[in-house]
């Protein structure tokens, strides 16, 4: 892991990746990022316990590699405890972002607090493009949005909401919950391209179905925890 330069300035952006187990896609994730580096973002990757080579990979890679327990909302605020940035990326390791959009990005954090991007999803099943415009929509009227939407924010922001709340699922949509009583996010039309592997893995109606009955029954109040063992099991 590279030293950090106390003297240096403060990246433009800090992107934050939580892993685990991916070693067969984490080299592919952050090799397109190696650019921005060089333009002042800073790239941290913070592992829940892989038992592959994920870390190996991915430490030439990033400007640093944290280890954190196991659980992406724990990983993801580790990574935002040591980001040393204004403004904040969290990432999905199977997510790759558009052309421009650090400066998207830094331009809508001007007007917003926090934002996300619209999704594309890429994989085999021909449905993938309707579930992305559902996911789209979805979260434009709803402004809610998910990890997978590529959410960022500004670090005051974060720290003023309490960060990811520590819970197995739905974190994503917990913490959009406590930024939307702040604020409006910026909704981008430009696409972040995402993995459609869990549609495709378990059919893209399936997977549909099983989303929304857990995201509803989390609106009625059943715990993440109950919904994380459903989830696992139906998979």
């Amino acid at each position: 892991m590279p030293l950090v330069n106390p003297g240096a300035e403060p990246p433009t952006l800090s992107i934050v990746i939580p892993m685990l187990n991916e070693a067969a896609g984490i080299e592919a994730a952050l090799t397109p990022l190696q650019p921005l580096r060089e333009t002042g973002v800073e790239i941290i990757v913070v592992d829940g316990g892989s038992q592959d080579s994920s870390i190996q990979i991915a430490t030439p890679l990033a400007d640093r590699v944290l280890s954190s327990t196991p659980g992406r909302a724990r990983q993801m605020n580790l990574g935002a405890e040591h980001a040393r940035s204004s403004a904040l990326l969290f990432l999905h390791a199977d997510t790759r972002l558009p052309e421009g959009a650090i400066n998207l990005i830094t331009q809508a954090l001007k007007t917003n607090a926090w934002g996300r991007f619209d999704i594309h999803l890429e994989g085999k099943s021909r449905w993938l493009p309707i579930v992305s415009r559902m996911m789209n929509l979805r979260s434009r009227l709803s402004g809610i949005a998910t990890g997978d939407h590529g959410m960022f924010l500004r670090r005051e922001t974060f720290d003023a909401v309490g960060g990811f709340p520590d819970q197995p699922l739905m974190e994503d949509i917990a913490l959009s919950k406590r930024l939307k009583a702040l604020s409006s996010p910026a909704c981008l039309r430009t696409k972040v391209i995402s993995s459609g592997r869990r549609w495709d893995q378990f059919g893209a109606w399936r997977t549909i179905r099983l989303m929304w009955r857990l995201r509803y029954r989390y609106w009625r109040g059943v715990s993440a925890t109950q919904l994380a063992k459903e989830y696992r099991n139906a998979r």
